[in-house]
């Protein structure tokens, strides 16, 4: 039988173990998370003060700011790239992994409903204002908040299941699951199973319904007679899009594979994509590619000009 050993922390190994390349990522990470967070919290502001983003798809990407998971991942990275020990609590490792879980998969169906609103606007437009009422949209939304936290919390006991015998170093720079599996020695198989099924099936359901969405809103566009309302269309969902396809592509590379000391390693690389890039690239991505929030921008900009 495995020796187990009642494990109160943690250390991250984080990105590198070399000191002269430590304080550049610090320095490279804090800049990324600043422009996260100005990102995020603006773009959120300004839908909410800009009477032309009140529109059901504004209110679905003011939550998709809203739930950007840099701010569960960042500050102890970064805590850890000037510190010595590098440590984190067991407790709080579970917490990381809770809330990183529960933001990926409200995340995840959050990109679903906008899909799904994207396809009520270009395919029933004369319906869209009533289909998607306030009430409605409040409902949608409430969805992968409940479904999220709550499938997290399942995924985290089986977490909390996995025995420990003496290897503390996680691979990694924030609680994974992957790397938590491959040094445990008791519980790993019902964790890592169980995690390829849950990730399994909330993406292919909610991929699912992206694709339809899409194939729809394409058989849509091309019945239009009006280019410029297929242009309008293409512009609206491009942004859409663009975010689906680099928020899968990284989960999909890190959660459907099995644990392994390469896969491992390939995850954590891809993982800093995920955990600050996107975050950080989503309001550029849904700011720099749409003219409402471009003039919304703009009077918002010659508002405050105005007020001072």
């Amino acid at each position: 039988m495995p020796n187990f050993t009642d494990v109160t922390e943690f250390i991250l190994l984080g990105l590198t173990s070399r000191q002269e390349l430590q304080v550049f990522f610090f320095v490279v990470f804090l800049v990324v998370y600043m422009i996260t967070l100005l990102g995020n919290i603006g773009m959120i502001i300004l839908i909410s003060i800009s009477p032309q983003l009140q529109s059901p798809m504004y209110f679905f990407l003011s939550h998709l700011s809203f739930v950007c998971f840099s701010s569960n991942v960042t500050p102890k990275m970064l805590e850890n790239l000037l510190s010595e020990t590098k440590t984190i609590s067991y407790v709080g490792c579970l917490v990381q992994c809770y809330f990183f879980i529960a933001l990926v998969h409200v995340e995840v169906y959050i990109l679903t409903v906008m899909a799904f609103d994207r396809y009520m606007a270009i395919c029933n437009p004369l319906l869209y204002g009533s289909k998607m009422s306030r009430t409605v949209r409040v409902r949608l939304i409430s969805v992968p908040y409940v479904y999220g936290f709550s499938v997290s919390l399942i995924c985290t006991l089986w977490t909390y299941g996995l025995y420990f015998c003496g290897n503390f170093e996680i691979n990694h720079f924030y609680c994974a699951d992957p790397p938590l599996i491959k040094i445990a020695c008791g519980g790993v198989h019902i964790k890592e199973y169980t995690m390829i099924v849950i990730a399994g099936i909330n993406f292919t359901y909610s991929l699912s319904v992206v694709l339809v969405s899409y194939i729809l809103i394409v058989a849509a566009v091309l019945r239009m007679r009006s280019a410029d309302g297929r242009r309008k269309a293409v512009s609206t969902c491009g942004s859409h899009l663009t975010a689906v396809t680099m928020f899968y592509g990284t989960l999909i590379f890190m959660y459907l594979r099995r644990p392994t000391e390469e896969s491992v390693e390939q995850g954590k690389m891809v993982a800093v994509f995920y955990t600050t890039v996107i975050p950080m690239l989503n309001p550029m991505i849904y700011s720099l590619r749409n003219k409402d929030v471009k003039e919304a921008v703009h009077k918002a900009i010659i508002k405050a000009n105005l007020g001072k």
